[in-house]
């Protein structure tokens, strides 16, 4: 895809972790290789939003994530299912589901595509692009982890939110950038200040 319109759609369901998808949002909206963020947000993370992050309702979500507006992000119901995201025929480089709810993966596992988050994510796979679910449980059961596997076996990454502790993080919000950058890393949007191993050598 051509670096004059790379679109990325990020998707943020009901599983904990909402200081994880700010930094993701913050950061896709700041790199000058991304012209448009298709945002979608589910019912459930409205909730988790509210209870980790102060932040009420879906009106204005996107000015209360970042602290500003941005033209550059999109924000898209997860009821209308008729989005351009829902298409193979709409160009997007990449999907992430942060943080990635067991039910979600669950249903994308299956290809329950019921709503427009599980919908992107089946055309994702069927395209053959980058689908990158940080998965957020613990512990996980035989039916979390035998759904992962049939979520990678038809193309996904399975990228866990497991923060990096070696780079000693004073805060979680550090926490957050680091493992955001790797994720970041992943589907071809290094990070310039991303931490990696080795460098100080």
């Amino acid at each position: 895809m051509s670096d004059l319109k790379r679109n990325f759609t990020l998707a943020i369901t009901g599983a904990s972790g909402s200081v994880f998808a700010a930094e993701m949002l913050r950061l896709l909206v700041a790199d000058e290789r991304v012209s448009r963020v298709n945002l979608v947000v589910s019912e459930s993370a409205l909730r988790v939003l509210a209870e980790e992050l102060h932040l009420s309702g879906r009106t204005a979500l996107v000015e209360k994530l970042l602290g500003t507006s941005s033209d550059k992000v999109r924000q898209l119901a997860d009821e209308d299912i008729g989005a351009s995201i829902a298409s193979g025929s709409y160009p997007t480089e990449a999907m992430i589901v942060l943080p990635c709810s067991m039910g979600t993966l669950a249903r994308i596992a299956h290809g329950m595509a019921s709503s427009l988050i599980e919908r992107a994510a089946d055309v994702t796979l069927k395209e053959r692009r980058r689908l990158v679910l940080c998965v957020r449980e613990t512990p996980l059961n035989l039916i979390h982890l035998r759904n992962m596997t049939a979520a990678a076996e038809a193309g996904a990454t399975i990228y866990p939110v497991m923060p990096v502790l070696y780079t000693q993080p004073q805060d979680t919000a550090v926490m957050a950038r680091q493992f955001v950058h790797r994720v970041l890393g992943h589907v071809g949007l290094g990070q310039a200040d991303a931490f990696v191993w080795g460098d100080e050598e």
